[in-house]
């Protein structure tokens, strides 16, 4: 049984602030806890994550699957699918990010903390 992990958070910023924040490979890497990102946000190009995860290096690659611009990216990363939705409320942006194929509910419960300090961080940048 395969599960998914959800994270979501409300982002004093528009849509479009967040969205150049995901877009911008600075940024990009502050959130995604110090990981290179590597790729030209084309549909169905490749995207590549290097750097090191808990003292060891790695090097992740995925796909480009959705770019709807201040809404919508999906990515393919190693075999799960990283969805980052964008919905304007009151005051600001709700960013969700759904990562799918999650083997056990321990491995979804370890994705969903990681994902909520990713969007921690993405609130930092976009609100600061």
């Amino acid at each position: 049984m395969n599960y998914t992990a959800t994270s979501s958070t409300i982002i004093k910023a528009e849509p479009e602030k967040i969205w150049s924040v995901l877009m911008d490979p600075e940024t990009l890497s502050q959130a995604f806890f110090g990981a290179k990102v590597d790729t030209d946000w084309q549909l169905g190009s490749p995207i590549t994550w290097t750097g090191e995860w808990n003292g060891k290096p790695f090097h992740d690659e995925g796909q480009v699957r959705k770019v709807e611009p201040n809404r919508l990216l999906e990515v393919t990363h190693v075999n799960h699918v990283l969805t980052f939705d964008l919905v304007p409320v009151d005051g600001g942006t709700e960013v969700t990010i759904n990562q799918t194929n999650a083997a056990s509910p321990e491995e979804k419960e370890h994705s969903e903390a990681n994902w909520a300090k990713l969007l921690e961080t993405l609130k930092g940048i976009a609100e600061g």
